[in-house]
């Protein structure tokens, strides 16, 4: 049984996911692996299945709701909804405006993530090396996949929540970049920014899709090959440091609604640089001091979070 202690972590848990789940380039899956709920998270969303529907009609919904861990479900989401709802626009100004000390925060804690990860493999053999180097050139594949333009539609907003969903509970992929890359990332933060809540419902629908399809097949793979899932997620944590590199020389912009009242120039191939260099290429402030301090503390707050997850198991 938890404690309202227990349910107050976890609620902050579920912020710290859908912080993370905002930025491109970060995971909320990362938050829920190294906290200690990742597994809970996945055998709790594949308790939606026909048997324990039956039991909602059967047994009453006080049987149902525990067979789902219901409390686990509904703390966690609320803490995600709550934190995309509530720092969505927050996030997007200091992305906008303090985007060397944001990226390097979150630089920070996918760095502080990946040996907590890789701690998960109980025998490490040349197979797990091997995966994880398979995983890391996956992600680094997909963060370099240019964006596409958003038709505006219904359907596609709803296709963008089912695969996007499947990568934010991975570790490692971000499923913010993720709509970047199918266009949809802008129409996303502008719903929840706006409370369009047909396009927010629509979104909600797809991604609920996915994540119970997708859920199942993580679930398969823990059960029968453990260490190697664990290590490719390390991988794909690895390969992502590319997309979350705080210093970047934009070479090619993507202009959207160009000639248009609302045009909006996204980043569409960019190059990582030193921050020595970064000055010279850009016109602007490379921010050293206050890259490393942020990165220091986002690479505390994740080894304080697996303190703590540890000192309760």
């Amino acid at each position: 049984m938890r404690s309202i202690k227990d349910y107050v972590l976890l609620y902050l848990k579920g912020m710290g996911m859908g912080a993370a789940d905002v930025v491109p380039g970060v995971s909320g899956g990362t938050i829920a692996f190294i906290s200690g709920i990742y597994e809970e998270l996945i055998e709790s969303i594949n308790a939606f299945n026909l048997n324990n529907l039956k039991r909602l009609f059967s047994e009453g919904f006080g049987s149902f709701w525990k067979s789902i861990n219901g409390n686990f479900l509904a703390v966690l989401f609320a803490g995600v909804f709550t934190s995309i709802l509530s720092l969505a626009k927050l996030i997007s100004i200091c992305l906008e405006h303090y985007g060397i000390a944001t990226w390097s925060f979150f630089f920070g804690l996918v760095v502080a993530s990946i040996p907590l990860v890789w701690k998960q493999i109980k025998v490490k053999t040349y197979f797990n090396f091997l995966f994880a180097i398979l995983g890391a050139l996956i992600a680094y594949w997909v963060i370099n996949i240019p964006p596409t333009q958003d038709p505006g539609s219904l359907w596609y907003l709803a296709l963008s929540g089912m695969i996007a969903i499947c990568a934010m509970i991975l570790p490692g992929i971000s499923g913010s970049f993720l709509l970047i890359i199918l266009g949809s990332y802008i129409t996303v933060l502008q719903a929840v920014n706006d409370r369009d809540i047909i396009k927010v419902i629509t979104f909600l629908c797809g991604a609920g899709v996915g994540l119970l399809s997708f859920s199942r097949l993580l679930k398969w793979l823990f059960a029968k090959y453990h260490d190697l899932t664990v290590a490719t997620l390390t991988g794909f944590l690895v390969g992502s440091l590319a997309k979350i590199w705080p210093w970047k020389h934009v070479s090619e912009w993507f202009i959207k609604h160009e000639g248009e009242v609302d045009e909006e120039k996204i980043a569409l191939v960019t190059d990582n640089v030193s921050p020595f260099s970064f000055a010279e290429l850009t016109g602007q402030e490379s921010f050293l001091g206050i890259a490393l301090a942020m990165a220091l503390i986002g690479f505390a707050v994740i080894w304080g979070l697996e303190r703590t997850a540890k000192r309760k198991a």
